[in-house]
């Protein structure tokens, strides 16, 4: 069950919506359906980036054997 991030596009109202597979979606502030999904980066944290080195022996991507 996936939590949404919500924008109104009529009063500008920010939400979190736990979302089902029948659920309409609609503002509680104004109860309009005229709402905008918002990319979340919600459980994202803690990803590392990778690096471009082609080293997997460290995570620094600069030590001398990633050469």
């Amino acid at each position: 069950m996936p939590i949404f991030e919500y924008k109104c596009s009529k009063c500008s109202e920010e939400f979190e919506k736990l979302v089902f597979s029948n659920t309409v979606v609609k503002c509680p502030k104004c109860d309009t359906e005229d709402i905008i999904k918002k990319f979340s980066l919600f459980g994202m944290s803690g990803v590392e980036k990778q690096t471009s080195s082609s080293c997997s022996s460290c995570s620094s991507g600069s030590c001398s054997s990633c050469k």
